[in-house]
C-alpha cells in the first residue's frame, strides 16, 4: 500500500518533506468532501479519486514551468471542471506544535451557528469546537485527511492588540497534544502575521477543491 494523504501531512508535521525532485505525487482523497493540490518545495501533492493517468497528461499540457503546473490556474480549472468541484483560493499552509499549559486569556466555549465564521467552519470540517474570547473567535476542528485546524477572528474595535496572536496561541494548548494545522490567504498580512508570532511555520500552499453542496458522490 502506498503512501496516504494523511501520511504526508503527517511527516510534514514533523519536519519530514516530500523530496524537492520536481515531482508530483498523485494520491486518493481522504474523503470525499476534500480534493486539491498541495504545493511544497518543488513538489507537489495533487489529492483527488480522479484517474491519476488524466492528472499527469492534464499536467503536461499545462503551458508553464513544470514545477508550477499542479498550481495553475489553467489545471486547477481543468480539476474543477472534471470534478464539479469549486476553489474559493490558494492558501499558506501553516503547522505548529502543541503547547502545555492553558491559555492566558479568557476563552468561553460556544457554538454560535449565527456566526458566519462557525457556520464555515462546519462546512468544511468535522468535530468543531468554538471558544469566544472579548472581541474575538477560536475554532478548532478536523479538515484535510483529518489534521486539526484552527481559524481565528478578531473585530475590528479590537485590532492591532495582540487578540490574534493570542488566539493562535491558544489553539495549540488546546490541540490536544498534536499539531495544528492552519491555512491563511496569502494577502491576509494580519493573519499571517498573527499565527507566525504565535509559532505557526509556513510549510506549503493549499489549493482546496470543495465538493459543491448537494453534489451526490459519483
Amino acid at each position: 500500500m502506498g503512501e496516504t494523504l494523511k501520511d504526508i501531512l503527517d511527516s510534514v508535521a514533523r519536519g519530514v518533506f516530500p523530496p524537492p525532485d520536481g515531482r508530483t505525487t498523485i494520491v486518493p482523497q481522504a474523503s470525499h468532501r476534500d480534493a486539491g493540490v498541495l504545493a511544497f518545495t518543488a513538489h507537489a501533492v495533487v489529492f483527488t479519486d480522479e484517474d491519476p493517468e488524466w492528472v499527469r497528461r492534464t499536467l503536461a499540457g499545462v503551458d508553464s514551468d513544470a514545477l508550477s503546473a499542479p498550481m495553475n490556474p489553467r489545471f486547477l480549472a481543468a480539476l474543477m471542471d472534471r470534478t464539479g468541484r469549486s476553489n474559493e483560493t490558494i492558501d499558506l499552509l501553516a503547522v505548529a506544535s502543541p503547547l502545555q499549559g492553558d491559555p492566558p486569556l479568557t476563552l468561553t466555549e460556544t457554538d454560535d451557528p449565527g456566526h458566519h465564521r462557525i457556520a464555515r467552519a462546519h462546512r468544511h470540517r468535522d468535530d468543531v469546537r468554538v471558544w469566544a474570547a472579548d472581541g474575538g473567535v477560536l475554532i478548532l476542528g478536523r479538515g484535510v485527511a483529518g489534521r486539526l485546524e484552527a481559524a481565528v477572528e478578531v473585530t475590528e474595535a479590537v485590532r492591532h492588540r495582540g487578540l490574534g496572536r493570542a488566539l493562535a496561541s491558544a489553539a495549540r494548548q488546546l490541540s490536544g497534544g498534536e499539531p495544528v494545522w492552519a491555512q491563511m490567504a496569502p494577502g491576509n498580512a494580519r493573519s499571517v502575521r498573527a499565527f507566525q508570532a504565535a509559532g505557526f511555520v509556513p510549510v506549503g500552499g493549499e489549493a482546496l477543491l470543495l465538493a459543491r453542496r448537494g453534489r451526490r458522490e459519483r
